[in-house]
């Protein structure tokens, strides 16, 4: 249906890439304090915490061109059930890249980690960062599901985003905001993952797809669906949902690309 297809916006190269993104974080940064006062946003891993760094750590182009740290408030998508200092740790990988790396003078986000307490159970690290969505997003009132104001998602070359792979049971689960899975076809296989409703139930979702080796899984997300997560993310948010990618991710893609103004 005409205005329900994803946006996807491809560039030249990552570099870019990096301005358009920071104007879009900007733009849903800008909607989430005026609907709520504070930008809660839900990251994931991969080479998306580089990307992220590259695009919000530039010097602003102007007054609007503006990013409000201290107003921010971020959660993962995903993590696994690793200390916050190991290798594998999102939380890491975002603090290294990101977090450490902010200018004092732009104040700091408030960043939920996972509680590492629970690393050997992951049902209940899962119901613990639960537990922690419920207390930001529906403190005063019962919501049946948390609303992000912009979640920046990665694709795997599988077909996955957050840690919902394809074919596997979790894509049904439907009640859980956050959901355990010990079975991850990539290593480690421990983690907790935001469901699939939660996913789509964003006000923003934005994904960010680099490189020539995600051409043939992007022509498949495009053009095949098949029931792949990611391909799932596009059918249930249609144009609330943006691909920001490089030339070389969409090369042979019959998806019509939009210009990003």
């Amino acid at each position: 249906m005409p205005g329900k297809q994803p946006n996807l916006f491809a560039f030249e190269s990552a570099d870019a890439l990096a301005p358009a993104l920071r104007s879009y974080v900007i733009e849903c940064q800008i909607a989430g304090l005026a609907r709520h006062g504070v930008f809660k946003l839900g990251v994931s891993g991969g080479s998306l915490p580089k990307t992220l760094a590259q695009a919000l750590l530039a010097p602003p182009r102007s007054a609007d061109d503006n990013i409000q740290f201290d107003k921010w408030e971020i959660f993962f998508c995903d993590e696994r059930a690793v200390p916050l200092d190991h290798e594998d740790s999102n939380y890491g990988l975002l603090k290294r890249d990101l977090l450490d790396r902010i200018p004092a003078e732009q104040g700091r986000p408030l960043v939920h980690p996972i509680d590492t307490q629970y690393l050997n159970d992951t049902q209940e690290l899962a119901d613990q960062y639960e537990q922690l969505l419920v207390r930001s997003f529906a403190s005063r009132d019962s919501v049946k599901l948390p609303i992000f104001d912009l979640l920046l998602l990665g694709a795997g070359p599988d077909g996955h985003t957050c840690s919902l792979f394809p074919g596997h049971p979790l894509l049904r689960e439907s009640d859980a905001w956050v959901a355990p899975i010990e079975d991850s076809p990539k290593p480690p296989p421990k983690r907790i993952t935001l469901t699939l409703p939660v996913v789509t139930h964003a006000v923003r979702v934005a994904f960010i797809a680099t490189g020539a080796g995600k051409k043939d899984i992007m022509k498949k997300i495009f053009e095949v669906g098949d029931g792949l997560p990611c391909a799932l993310v596009n059918e249930a948010t249609g144009d609330r949902c943006s691909w920001f990618t490089d030339n070389a991710a969409v090369e042979g893609v019959s998806f019509p690309r939009r210009s990003f103004l």
